[in-house]
């Protein structure tokens, strides 16, 4: 990916969504031939000149040093996520030198352990491109009963979260609210790209989503980053029906994360909730004393 583009595109979002009075900028009533701040009006607000700020714009200035990029973001409002994305992006611009392709993702022993551990609940680990490197039985019936329980066991038949939320119509009727958990994942998968713009797997993803999906295309222009969290999403289940099921997303390394789905106890989710894995431990259990007797 052309991190420098990257840079300039963000930027320019980002600008685009500020009002002027939000930041205090007198218009004196002027007619605003573009939405938000002025290219010169946001430079003001930074402490940079517009000239130099354009060319940020169009990916002219690789080197912005880190107090310029504090003081945009400081003027532009950025949260963390963005802050740290805005600087990954300008890192990614001055790296050079050969890109290796890279070697398949790996769960560690200790959070196998843990997802072992959490037997009952359903867990599944996402890698730096929203690959599912490994859940439990759990999870696989939450997420994607549907699908093959190994297949996150080989590298080439992964299910990648970003995909089966736009192109799977089992996932995409998981979610009552489906605009909201797809921005959620396209943030997260944004944030990925700024850490990782050499990745060829990530740009191919991006670039297969881009063509397939218009609401994916939409989404990425946005230029929206999220780290994770904690999240509520109204999920439909076809075998239990709905549930509010909170995901905390817990981060193992940068690019690994643990998320783990939870319900409000004595809550009829939770009921729900309880009933499924209850099925599918019980169903895994049945078979596996079939095949041994």
């Amino acid at each position: 990916m052309n991190t420098r583009r990257q840079l300039g595109e963000f930027l320019q979002t980002r600008r685009s969504q500020l009002r002027p009075e939000d930041v205090g900028v007198a218009t004196y009533g002027d007619r605003r031939r573009v939405p938000g701040l002025r290219r010169e009006e946001l430079a003001l607000l930074a402490g940079v000149s517009a000239s130099y700020y354009s060319r940020l714009e169009q990916g002219q200035a690789p080197n912005a040093s880190p107090e310029v990029l504090d003081a945009l973001a400081r003027a532009l409002r950025l949260d963390d996520a963005e802050r740290r994305h805005l600087h990954e992006l300008a890192a990614g611009g001055r790296r050079q030198g050969a890109v290796r392709p890279p070697a398949p993702e790996q769960v560690s022993p200790a959070t196998r352990q843990l997802v072992a551990m959490l037997g009952d609940v359903p867990v599944l680990v996402l890698g730096r491109r929203g690959d599912v490197l490994a859940w439990n039985t759990p999870g696989h019936a939450l997420y994607a009963g549907h699908l093959a329980l190994d297949g996150p066991d080989t590298p080439q038949r992964r299910p990648n979260m970003a995909r089966l939320v736009f192109l799977d119509a089992h996932t995409r009727d998981l979610y009552t609210d489906w605009p909201a958990k797809a921005r959620g994942v396209v943030a997260t998968l944004r944030m990925a790209s700024g850490r990782h713009p050499d990745d060829p797997l990530l740009t191919a993803l991006v670039g297969e989503l881009t063509v397939k999906s218009p609401e994916f295309a939409t989404m990425w222009a946005d230029h929206r980053v999220k780290t994770g969290g904690d999240t509520v999403y109204e999920m439909r289940h076809p075998l239990v029906g709905t549930m509010r099921v909170t995901q905390q997303t817990l981060r193992t390394t940068d690019d690994q994360a643990v998320v783990v789905a939870t319900t409000e106890p004595g809550s009829p989710s939770h009921s729900a909730m309880t009933l499924l894995v209850h099925s599918v431990l019980t169903g895994q259990a049945s078979r596996r004393t079939r095949t041994t007797t």
